[in-house]
């Protein structure tokens, strides 16, 4: 199977998943505080399959999320990147993210989401991404604010906002 491209950012390095990410990635998303707002893994396996999903749909999609790296430290400090969500692919393309809290406050959500954008619309010619956050989380709001995300509505059935930002928006902006 083929996977998404690594990519280099000013801090981190973002690269396909590998099996050795599970145990570090289960860290962060097993963190019921850190995680509130989104997707809590309950063990490791519950992890593994939740990384597996989004990669499986790079065959379909031809994009898939990355593990973050902070180069720095060479540790995994999160995940994300552009994305459809497997269990539910009709809401479509959208860009997520993850991030170890030790690391919060830092802008790599920031650098994660821009070069997720970069590869949606320079390299695949996307129209539109969307991203997805809980309005109980308004540093999600904010980071998808200042990369170029406008908040669309509330989509009561997630019970999240819907952020978008298409390719001309964003191309004047950069």
């Amino acid at each position: 199977m083929q996977a998404p491209p690594t990519i280099k950012t000013r801090r981190l390095v973002l690269r396909p998943p590998e099996p050795a990410d599970i145990d570090p990635l289960f860290e962060i998303q097993g963190d019921r505080e850190a995680m509130r707002h989104t997707y809590v893994a309950h063990d490791r396996d519950a992890t593994a399959e939740y990384l597996e999903a989004y990669a499986a749909r790079f065959a379909e999609d031809g994009f898939a999320p990355w593990t973050a790296i902070l180069e720095s430290e060479q540790r995994v400090i999160g995940w994300g990147g552009l994305n459809r969500d497997p269990k539910a692919p009709h809401w479509g393309t959208e860009v997520s993210y993850f991030i170890h809290r030790a690391y919060w406050g830092r802008g790599l959500a920031t650098e994660l989401i821009q070069a997720s954008l970069e590869l949606a619309f320079r390299r695949l010619r996307l129209s539109e991404v969307l991203a997805f956050a809980r309005p109980d989380n308004p540093a999600s709001a904010q980071v998808l604010k200042k990369t170029g995300f406008t908040l669309v509505r509330y989509v009561p059935e997630l019970e999240r906002d819907q952020y978008a930002l298409d390719r001309r928006a964003w191309e004047d902006a950069t």
